[in-house]
């Protein structure tokens, strides 16, 4: 951003006092917040003074490189700005762990403390609705971790949840709550949930922490401040009452099911009386034609801060309006349209494929694949690969010999004759029951851990991490196997390179090694990485991806998948109808979902579509008639379905 326009000037200097920036989709927010830090530090504010939260690593790591890049090119600085005097400019998570760290000893845990990710979370949770004696196979443990997590992220503690609980599901999940948050003290370890709610109670508890971090931020900035939940609004309110700039858009408030709360957002002038709002309307990324299509969208929801987007941009093309009998039909007409737009030369990364369901994919992958389109489908998360996890596991096993999951986990990876019965005695404390030789063997893995750990806070991340892929015997493991195994071998060497982004990172306490707070920041991301941070910039392939996963990305050419009734806007099975919240909801989904393009939108929907296993009629999507014709082409007739000799519908 080179120029600032009238409204995102005046954001950038306003500097003092409650900040509330609206922010429409492809209004420059990032531009907006990186110039308002430049700003302060131009103002001689010192730079560390200045925190800055986003929702994504992905969104931190651009925010980062942007301020830098500022500041390396502001020559009016005279002098120049070390790494320790950079702003803290972190996700939500990110800056939990930081504060958790730093404070450690209070909660019990060391700063090695293990971050659960969701597969530790359900392994726990099954652990601990065995020693409640609940059958997982007649209550889903996925189900009770969603309410905890649920609970959590309200601010609940469980001795609340229980006292408020009103049927015997919430007594039953507050039982399995006690025994997980004993596994979790047990092995020394945190849920995504707790690196919040942990962080809101050292801040509400201790007046010392609060004023500490108090004194050291004197600027916050909250970025996607519609997407917060109620433990991240408390501590934003500990962390400052006064200079605080909050960034976001109600109408793309679209994760209420993990607890985001749009009254956050809504209510907060009321939180802060004396709070100027700005509001930004000019939209630098799409054609006229997108906007208004997304203006006609989001103006008939009720809850939301009144806004309509323009741009000084061209009408662009109309939205184009694909009709398949079938799925499977509708993958191959999306296929064969993004075919044509590459040959004509788009560049496949430009064009994004974007769904209600995770289940859409199937077919469109199989279109993809069968037409040689190259393609990525984001929601396959790297760090979440099997291979990947035992060289992770190693390490925190090497830094908290206390996280049974992870030893558990690679005790036996690769083979070395440890059996399930022998894991349980180590893990219970019980080695020297073991025959001699099988005690020779655990010595040997001990020993493993101790040079890993050695390794870790002597040498560099990558360096560490190398050591580990070789001296385990994962590479060996894996050098002379099948292609898969190739594949994977590939992917733990593709960790080294992961790794050495965090080689310079020094600790900047006396308790903390130099390499090893190198490794403590790879490991936090490695936990906290979202679906976007698998996305690989180089790669230029399509993007199949859910609508939730799209929030924040662009692309010349948005296909919308599935707009048919009851998927999209989404009914669940179990109701009979959905409410205005959640009406308003899916509607500020489909915002988000047109507003993605840049140059040209295509609204795909069926006649016919299986879903659970059941083909049934589809009704186009009302949202289709929210948009005024006029932005729409004629829409041309179903091509003829594929493999289908005759097309029987039971009404």
């Amino acid at each position: 951003m080179t120029t600032l326009n009238t409204e995102q000037q005046r954001a950038v200097d306003t500097t003092e006092g409650p900040v509330l920036i609206i922010a429409g989709a492809g209004a420059g927010k990032t531009g907006v917040i990186t110039h308002r830090i430049l700003n302060l530090i131009k103002k001689g504010v010192p730079p560390q003074s200045i925190l800055a939260i986003t929702f994504t690593n992905k969104a931190a790591k651009e925010m980062r490189e942007r301020v830098n890049k500022l500041l390396s090119e502001e020559k009016s600085l005279n002098r120049p700005i070390s790494m320790n005097e950079r702003p803290f400019m972190s996700t939500f998570h990110s800056l939990g762990v930081h504060i958790i760290r730093e404070n450690a000893q209070i909660l019990g845990l060391t700063r090695h403390f293990t971050i659960f990710d969701r597969s530790d979370s359900r392994r726990a949770i099954k652990e601990a609705m065995e020693q409640c004696s609940i059958d997982p196979k007649k209550v889903e443990p996925g189900t009770v971790l969603n309410m905890i997590s649920r609970a959590k992220g309200d601010g609940h503690t469980r001795l609340e949840y229980l006292d408020a609980a009103k049927d015997f599901m919430q007594e039953t999940v507050a039982n399995v709550w006690e025994k997980y948050d004993s596994i979790l003290s047990k092995e020394k370890s945190l849920d995504f949930d707790d690196l919040l709610a942990k962080t809101a109670q050292l801040l509400e508890k201790y007046s010392a922490i609060r004023a500490h971090y108090q004194k050291i931020w004197k600027y916050i900035h909250i970025d996607e401040y519609q997407d917060t939940n109620k433990v991240q609004y408390r501590i934003a309110k500990y962390l400052t009452d006064e200079n605080i700039c909050v960034v976001g858009d109600a109408d793309q408030n679209i994760y209420s099911w993990r607890g985001a709360t749009i009254e956050n957002i809504l209510n907060f002038e009321k939180d802060y009386p004396l709070a100027t709002v700005i509001t930004l309307e000019k939209n630098y990324r799409s054609t006229k034609t997108i906007l208004a299509a997304a203006n006609n969208v989001i103006e008939k929801n009720m809850m939301r801060k009144k806004k309509t987007l323009y741009t000084d941009n061209d009408h662009g093309e109309k939205i184009s309006l694909i009709l398949s009998y079938t799925e499977n039909d509708e993958a191959r007409a999306i296929a064969d349209t993004a075919r044509s737009l590459i040959e004509k030369g788009t560049s496949p990364k430009e064009i994004a494929v974007l769904y209600r369901a995770n289940f859409q994919s199937r077919a469109l992958e199989d279109a993809f694949i069968k037409k040689n389109i190259p393609y990525q489908l984001v929601g396959v998360r790297f760090f979440e690969r099997k291979e990947v996890k035992d060289v992770l596991s190693y390490i925190k096993a090497a830094l908290n010999r206390e996280s049974a999951g992870d030893i558990a986990r690679i005790i036996n990876v690769p083979v070395r004759g440890i059996g399930k019965v022998t894991v349980a005695k180590v893990l219970s404390g019980r080695e020297d029951l073991l025959p001699a030789g099988m005690q020779i063997k655990i010595k040997q893995f001990w020993k493993l851990l101790d040079d890993i750990k050695k390794e870790i806070e002597e040498k560099r991340p990558s360096e560490a991490v190398k050591f580990v892929i070789q001296e385990a015997g994962l590479e060996q493991a894996l050098h002379s196997g099948d292609s898969e195994d190739e594949e994977r071998l590939l992917n733990i060497r593709e960790l080294v390179s992961v790794a050495a982004q965090y080689d310079e990172i020094r600790g900047s306490t006396s308790e903390v090694q130099p390499h090893t707070a190198g490794i403590e920041a790879f490991l936090s991301n490695a936990a906290l990485a979202t679906d976007q941070d698998e996305l690989s910039e180089n790669r230029d392939a399509v993007r199949l991806m859910t609508v939730h996963a799209s929030k924040g990305l662009e692309f010349e050419h948005v296909f919308i998948a599935g707009l048919e009734q009851d998927l999209f806007p989404f009914k669940r099975m179990s109701e009979d109808d959905i409410n205005q919240m959640e009406e308003e909801e899916e509607r500020r989904l489909f915002y988000v979902a047109i507003t993605r393009a840049k140059k040209k939108v295509y609204f795909s929907y069926t006649i016919l579509r299986t879903i659970y296993g059941t083909q049934r009629v589809s009704i186009p999507s009302e949202f289709i008639d929210d948009i005024s014709k006029e932005l729409i082409e004629d829409q041309a007739p179903p091509e003829k379905p594929s493999g289908a000799k005759a097309l029987f519908i039971d009404f």
